[in-house]
């Protein structure tokens, strides 16, 4: 069975970090406003407080933890965790409470308190509810870890929301990538965070002006929007480090349902069709469903308290069969038979014309019995696809533009709406990051499509960092692309060798794809951290 996995064993040293200390009995008063952007609580709840020798002492004391070392590096500050509650609204624009993360750095090295620089971070998707950054004594945390070791221990103030419809949040559905509400939250949270931080036990700590952006996966996509919305506003960003997201959502959309299907894709449907039916109520209809009758309650299902493995035990989600694993053909009444290019498009088993032949074999994982999507809202959306193309799918175009003309198709509509080819580019120095192997968030669809549609973008301006390729030893992360690759080249060796017993070439390389999105990340994050340290 092609099993999901959490994040990368790098970042499983958060089971290190179960004994904090130093736990605050301060308590907030709460707020008087509901404005978005107000604290709900003031001053913050200290979660815990960590010095530089204890933090450190706790990674160093397991193989992982002692591996996530090696790529953050020693923390030379103390870390205070704060548990912020704040206001902000959903997608339709309801009010809702959120929460979120602020992590101070402390301590008498230099770097470690007075003014600091800001760094604010959106986290990858969550399937679990009751997610929450702030709280360093969750030993599932992963993230949460990897942002305090990366930048809250090396003197970068951090500020990190939980999302709407995580946490405490009645909001009752998460705005998943929704460019808007996401960005919205973004300057909500740290518009808080700001009120709060003079107030907070780590007052020794405060602002200097500079803030950079930075996100990964659903958070990459989250980062780019903030960078799109904060500069539109007139808010200044130091720089911006968007990693690995789903940044030309129309034209991921249209590989995907072209049969392109990535991993976690049975994930991330019922997560999409909630955000964008909330917010704009076109995407399951009673004439056209989007999920098949064995899944009729898919729509509703996430973020959730029950593990997503075990929604996957019993079978409320498939585990990867996206789609049917016959060739679709029209079943609704006085639709005409498909035509031969389409029916080529949405052929089984599916051989889509991208730049992606690294991935294929992974395609097939997406096609089943039972499947998640009914195979007439799949020829839909392919047939609006068809009828107005994306500029980078399914052939490419100079510019690579999104469709000239907004899709007539709702879910197609939205990715439309919500991609960030929309007739900007970053005014502040950017960097982008990912794995051109990655089975989840394609690279070249993604950041590749980003990077051409800004090519006359001036020298500088943007950068663009595949972990995966052959380093240059000019370029400033030749060693940490090396790095990488020699991770996972020791991975692979170690499912073959010492994984219980000796896996095939086959299913050891397949170890490997599953957790691949995830090993990017700490990787990307160092990428983002060096280059944030040039501004």
């Amino acid at each position: 069975m092609f099993k999901f996995l959490t994040p990368s064993a790098l970042l499983l040293a958060a089971a290190l970090l179960c004994a904090c200390g130093g736990t605050s009995s301060q308590t907030g008063t709460a707020g008087t406003s509901t404005t978005h952007g107000s604290l709900a609580e003031n001053p913050p709840f200290r979660i815990a407080s960590l010095d530089a020798a204890t933090f450190k002492g706790q990674l160093a004391g397991t193989t992982l933890g002692a591996q996530l070392l090696e790529i953050a590096g020693p923390p030379k500050c103390g870390v205070d965790f704060y548990y912020v509650k704040f206001w902000t609204v959903g997608g339709h624009g309801e009010t809702t409470e959120s929460s979120g993360a602020l992590m101070v750095p402390t301590g008498a090295a230099p770097g470690c308190s007075g003014p600091r620089p800001i760094i604010e971070h959106a986290h990858a998707t969550q399937s679990n509810k009751a997610a929450n950054m702030a709280d360093i004594t969750d030993t599932s945390n992963e993230e949460g870890i990897l942002i305090a070791a990366m930048f809250a221990a090396q003197g970068y103030i951090v500020v990190a929301p939980n999302y709407a419809g995580y946490d405490i949040s009645t909001l009752g559905y998460h705005p998943f990538v929704n460019a808007v509400q996401q960005s919205g939250e973004m300057m909500d949270i740290l518009a808080a965070a700001r009120t709060a931080l003079p107030n907070t036990l780590s007052s020794a700590t405060s602002d200097n002006g500079q803030l950079f952006l930075s996100g990964y996966s659903e958070g990459g996509h989250v980062a780019m929007a903030t960078l799109r919305a904060m500069q539109a506003a007139g808010d200044k960003v130091t720089a911006a480090a968007p990693m690995s997201g789903p940044y030309a959502l129309e034209a991921f959309g249209d590989v995907i349902f072209f049969g392109g299907v990535d991993l976690g894709s049975t994930e991330f449907a019922p997560l999409l069709v909630n955000s964008y039916q909330h917010a704009y109520g076109n995407v399951d209809l009673a004439a056209n469903p989007v999920f098949s009758s064995t899944y009729a309650g898919a729509a509703t299902l996430l973020p959730n308290d029950t593990p997503l493995d075990t929604l996957f035990e019993e079978n409320l989600l498939p585990e990867t069969y996206l789609f049917d694993s016959t060739t679709p053909v029209v079943s609704i009444p006085g639709e005409p038979a498909l035509s031969a290019e389409l029916t080529a498009l949405l052929a089984v088993p599916p051989t889509p014309a991208f730049p992606l032949s690294a991935q294929t074999p992974i395609f097939q994982l997406g096609f089943g019995k039972p499947y998640l999507i009914n195979n007439d809202y799949r020829v839909s959306y392919a047939e609006d696809a068809l009828a107005d193309p994306d500029g980078a799918v399914p052939t490419p175009t100079a510019g690579v533009p999104r469709a000239a003309a907004e899709p007539a198709f709702g879910l197609r509509q939205d990715f439309w709406l919500n991609d960030m080819r929309t007739g900007w580019a970053p005014k502040s120095p950017t960097l982008l990051c990912g794995g051109d192997l990655d089975p989840t968030v394609y690279f070249s669809v993604n950041t590749g499509t980003m990077a051409a549609y800004w090519s006359a973008l001036p020298t500088g301006a943007l950068t663009v960092l595949d972990v995966n390729a052959t380093p240059v030893i000019a370029s400033p992360f030749a060693e940490l692309q090396a790095a990488f690759q020699a991770s996972e080249a020791a991975l692979l060796l170690y499912y073959q060798t010492a994984a219980g017993g000796s896996l095939s070439a086959e299913a050891a390389e397949e170890q490997v794809i599953e957790g691949y999105h995830a090993a990017v990340e700490p990787f990307c994050a160092a990428a983002a951290r060096a280059f944030f340290g040039n501004f």
